[in-house]
């Protein structure tokens, strides 16, 4: 890549960054004051408008190259997924159960403790 290209792809990343903003604003915008644009005051006329403008904000985002790395990032995290190696019913339950008495015998313990300051600082104070 040349130097003008590389300049070239630059601005236009800043281009499209800017009208991603500009949707956002736009619909954050419209989304305030959605009754007096549209005509209606409804929550789902709401949700879909803005919906719709973060949905072309971000095809709009993902076109810069920050957009198409941060793409790819995705892409390769749910590659990673696929290799992840679930723990069965049995090994969640087991580990559960350890957690929650380790939890258990820990909270125990800082009470026991707690109570035990707790007299001896009562009896020091008097």
């Amino acid at each position: 890549m040349s130097k003008s290209d590389s300049a070239t792809n630059s601005t236009l990343n800043y281009v499209f960054w800017a009208i991603s903003l500009a949707i956002v604003v736009f619909g954050i915008y419209s989304n305030n004051n959605f009754a007096v644009i549209f005509g209606t005051d409804s929550t789902l006329y709401r949700i879909l408008a803005l919906l719709g403008f973060a949905i072309i904000a971000g095809a709009i985002a993902l076109q810069t190259t920050q957009g198409k790395s941060f793409w790819e990032l995705l892409k390769g995290a749910r590659t990673e997924i696929r290799k992840v190696v679930w723990p069965t019913r049995q090994e969640t339950m087991q580990t559960t159960m350890i957690v929650l008495l380790v939890v258990v015998v820990a909270g125990l313990i800082l009470w026991l403790l707690d109570t035990i300051l707790g007299w001896l600082v009562s009896i020091i104070i008097g």
